[in-house]
């Protein structure tokens, strides 16, 4: 017990960092801006199961489905920096990328769990930790995570209009700045990463 307390401390503090929420926040209220706030949470709902469902079958099979699938990490990185390049691009310069409005609305959910909350980075560090630590402290680690991940999205439209539609404008701008940049990063790894392998 004095050690499962201090390594969920640990893994709790490691997974929220990687995983950013408040990062999301933003990004995810330019993405569903103008939808109900039935419709956002059920978007946070999806994000949550999407990222979850992914960290937790990265935590039970590890590299398994990487193998299984016959795809490597690196291609993971470069096809989510595509994704989060995209995104950024969208809310840096303020286009609609996408067929339909409706459409990209409902996308919202799944582009925020992964690449943005759960890509490369987050899995890598669920690897780290369930080797360190087992299976039990990452897991309920990555439970205590999502929890309080879907609570900041759940109540991001609150946060909206606490901080106002021009200030949350501005910072989506921004941030839509940063993400093209972490897509390029992202991407420049994934290549690396090829190169290494070959």
């Amino acid at each position: 017990m004095q050690e499962l307390i201090p390594g969920i401390i640990y893994c709790f503090a490691a997974l929220f960092i990687i995983l950013d929420p408040l990062l999301s926040v933003p990004i995810f209220a330019a993405m569903t801006r103008g939808q109900s706030s039935p419709e956002i949470h059920k978007q946070a709902f999806i994000a949550i199961a999407v990222a979850g469902g992914l960290m937790y079958l990265v935590l039970i099979f590890n590299t398994a489905i990487f193998n299984l699938l016959g795809l490597k990490l690196p291609a993971f990185q470069i096809a989510g920096g595509i994704i989060l390049l995209l995104l950024g691009i969208q809310e840096s310069l303020g286009i609609e990328l996408g067929h339909h409005k409706e459409h990209a609305a409902t996308a919202a959910g799944v582009v925020i769990g992964t690449p943005l909350l759960c890509g490369p980075g987050t899995m890598t560090t669920v690897m780290l930790l369930s080797k360190d630590h087992g299976m039990l402290i990452p897991f309920i680690a990555i439970t205590l995570v999502l929890i309080t991940t879907w609570l900041i999205l759940y109540f991001s439209d609150t946060i909206q209009r606490v901080l106002g539609d021009v200030l949350t404008d501005i910072m989506g701008k921004v941030l839509g700045m940063l993400l093209a940049a972490m897509a390029v990063q992202i991407m420049a790894s994934g290549v690396m990463g090829y190169i290494a392998l070959t």
